[in-house]
């Protein structure tokens, strides 16, 4: 019999979220975590309690830009920033990209470089690649096939004195591979320019320190971390005190982030960011962690992983041992992995599997994943596109032996009606 020994207390981390309460098994979540019961409640609460504009001398005003500070705390605490000033709040991570790219405009000249990596999802090449038209010249930094990773020796050769950017990943949301972000920002700085970084694929399976990597703009939206439909943009204080305003132009460049939030943040949404991390404050004390709230969070994120690493192990291994398929990037390697898989069935169209999964209320789905062009280098657009299992610590082993058992009947159907 399988082994079906999860590494986590199952009954109390699904019981956190109250979408699973359905029936279905949700195997998307890079496109969309499930949200913490308590991030709903405090959106109801600061709806009730708080719901007005900040900066009024009256009760229910100062209320409200307590919960907004709340939540750039909490967003701190995530992240491990130096102040709560250094989170920027938006709708997305695309938005917050684009927000960057105007906001750093005017800090090139025509021939400044930005190198971007086509392995990144288009939040974090499209941005960029709009600056052609002033002038800015935008390099690629080409993912090595060979080990499906991102090497600095081919990022050396593109670099010159007029690179003052670079752009990638954390991790991919098609290879699932987790890129050493701090080796970067060393040779990135070293050499004169800065590092942006797009966390979203990375965020939700393990502790985010932007201080030990030393990013200077890192981004993730945290609809896909267990919260609501929004985005935070972290940036180290000096620089974003360098950035040209979103906002009226009587926001100064001395206000910060508000100049970067252009009518304000969505308040309730960037205050019920302190429910997802007390939820995994809460985790992280279940597995007997001590000391203060971002210790408790690190030692969620360690039995986060270790719940991953099992459900990633057992999907590629079953995908491994398989003839007619073949996965997109590289096998399980523990930590240097999330579990976000890619892959496609020989011959078969990857719409119509992840469309018959549906019957069997397992959720899945297929296409580039806003990848595109990584999609593309790979020769993977054709026939749908890739398939991907996406999945976060609130899976479980039973829920991947049912989506196997699943895929080998959809295949053997498919297989035999052509």
């Amino acid at each position: 019999m399988t082994d079906t020994q999860d590494a986590l207390d199952m009954g109390f981390v699904q019981s956190q979220f109250p979408g699973l309460a359905s029936n279905w098994v949700f195997f998307d979540n890079a496109g969309g975590s499930q949200i913490v019961g308590g991030v709903v409640d405090k959106i109801s609460e600061f709806l009730i309690h708080r719901n007005v504009q900040i900066g009024g001398s009256y009760a229910v005003s100062q209320a409200a830009a307590e919960g907004l500070m709340l939540g750039r705390v909490a967003a701190q605490t995530l992240v491990n920033a130096a102040r709560p000033e250094e989170i920027v709040f938006g709708p997305s991570t695309t938005q917050l990209m684009r927000t960057l790219a105007a906001s750093m405009r005017s800090q090139f000249q025509p021939g400044d470089e930005i190198i971007v990596s086509h392995a990144d999802h288009e939040s974090n090449i499209g941005p960029w690649k709009e600056l052609e038209e002033f002038g800015i010249v935008i390099k690629n930094w080409p993912l090595d096939q060979a080990s499906m990773t991102m090497r600095l020796e081919d990022l050396e050769p593109l670099m010159t004195d007029r690179t003052k950017l670079v752009c990638v990943h954390h991790a991919s949301n098609i290879l699932g591979w987790i890129n050493p972000i701090r080796d970067f920002a060393d040779f990135v700085h070293a050499r004169g320019a800065r590092l942006c970084v797009d966390a979203v694929a990375y965020a939700p399976h393990r502790a985010i320190d932007v201080q030990a990597m030393d990013a200077d703009y890192y981004v993730f939206s945290l609809y896909k971390c267990y919260g609501p439909h929004m985005a935070i943009m972290y940036g180290k204080y000096d620089l974003l005190g360098e950035l040209d305003g979103q906002y009226h132009w009587f926001y100064g460049k001395d206000k910060i982030p508000g100049k970067l939030e252009p009518g304000n943040p969505n308040y309730e949404l960037a205050y019920s960011t302190t429910a997802v991390v007390e939820y995994l404050v809460a985790l992280g004390t279940r597995l007997g962690a001590t000391g203060s709230n971002r210790e408790k969070l690190e030692a969620a994120f360690d039995g986060i992983t270790a719940q991953e690493n099992l459900l990633a192990d057992r999907l590629l291994s079953w995908l491994s041992a398989r003839n007619d398929c073949h996965i997109v990037g590289r096998g399980f390697e523990g930590a240097q992995r999330v579990p976000t898989i890619a892959f496609r069935f020989d011959g078969m169209d990857s719409g119509a599997i992840a469309g018959a999964m549906d019957a069997y209320g397992i959720a899945i789905r297929f296409g580039d994943f806003h990848s595109r062009r990584l999609v593309e280098d790979l020769n993977e657009s054709h026939d749908s596109g890739v398939l991907r299992v996406s999945m976060v610590h609130y899976n479980t082993l039973a829920q991947v032996d049912k989506l196997t058992a699943a895929l080998t009947e959809v295949v053997f159907t498919q297989a035999l009606a052509s």
